[in-house]
């Protein structure tokens, strides 16, 4: 009688250790993969094939929108103009790079292979912006930032004493059209003072 209780009690320690030991598992499993309405808004949650992303952090148009506002106001020097679109740019380029990121980390198929090619066009984008920036500053413009959209691109320019001459939009534009596939009508000079 007495090597039964004991082992009666054996068996229930042993079904509690296992009853934890399952417990445990199964919360660090949900932890481990939560839910990324979770840790992103929903809104910017892949679906089943299509990503969606809030407009501010994609949107090359309010991007182009917020350099001519700003070019237009004339209140900040053009260090600091220029500077803060940089920023602009930058922080709304991390946020959809982050985005995509994820969802390539997450997704497979169809939908991670169309994050690759966004994630691919927005780094080849930051590399031609840049460039074209440095040409433009090292054609003797004191400053400049690039915005590519997918049917046009902005450069602001710092205008010299005098502002800009239709020569000074020649060479902008002869160096956009030869760093890019865009053509003539798709590029837009804007002067800041």
């Amino acid at each position: 009688m007495k090597s039964w209780k004991r082992n009666a009690i054996v068996a229930t320690v042993l079904l509690f250790v296992c009853a934890g030991i399952y417990l445990n598992w199964s919360f660090n499993q949900s932890q481990a993969v939560m839910d990324l309405t979770e840790t992103l808004d929903a809104d910017k949650v892949m679906g089943d094939s299509t990503l969606v992303v809030s407009e501010e952090a994609t949107s090359t148009t309010a991007d182009t929108d917020t350099l001519e506002e700003l070019a237009s106001q004339g209140t900040q020097s053009a260090s600091d103009y220029f500077a803060e679109m940089r920023l602009s740019r930058q922080e709304s380029r991390d946020s959809a790079v982050g985005l995509l990121q994820e969802t390539i980390a997450y997704e497979e198929g169809d939908a991670q292979t169309t994050a690759t090619d966004s994630l691919n066009e927005i780094v080849n984008s930051a590399l031609s912006e840049a460039q074209i920036e440095s040409l433009i500053i090292a054609k003797g413009f004191e400053d400049c930032v690039a915005y590519m959209g997918d049917d046009t691109i902005s450069i602001a320019v710092a205008a010299p004493a005098e502002g800009l001459q239709p020569a000074d939009v020649a060479l902008i534009s002869d160096i956009v059209t030869t760093q890019t596939s865009y053509d003539m009508t798709q590029i837009r000079v804007i002067e800041v003072n």
